[in-house]
């Protein structure tokens, strides 16, 4: 059997910080395995519903943004998940973003 890759997009190998909240579910801390500029994936405790929604809060570092840090709050949907040995795996489209107001630094 050949196995047909469906993702369009490049996908990074990149360990950031996120902040999950589905509908009627407490907040998740948990870091994201790798992100592209449509999805990110991510390993959780519990079982999230595909097809549910997903507020995703995150920092883009500088070494993506070339400046500084990044907020971002994306609505995202969960398209699939997997059972894996340290939780559920989560594959999450990212319908759409929001940059957040950073602390600017005060001039000297």
């Amino acid at each position: 059997m050949v196995s047909t890759e469906r993702r369009n997009r490049t996908r990074y190998p990149l360990k950031l910080p996120i902040t999950v909240r589905a509908a009627g579910a407490a907040e998740i801390l948990t870091e994201s395995k790798d992100v592209s500029s449509h999805g990110v994936y991510f390993v959780v405790d519990q079982s999230l519903k595909t097809g549910s929604s997903l507020e995703l809060l995150m920092t883009l570092p500088p070494e993506i943004t070339r400046g500084d840090p990044v907020r971002i709050r994306c609505e995202a949907r969960v398209q699939r998940t997997e059972t894996l040995a340290g939780g559920v795996g989560v594959a999450a489209k990212i319908e759409r973003y929001r940059f957040l107001p950073g602390k600017r630094r005060k001039a000297s």
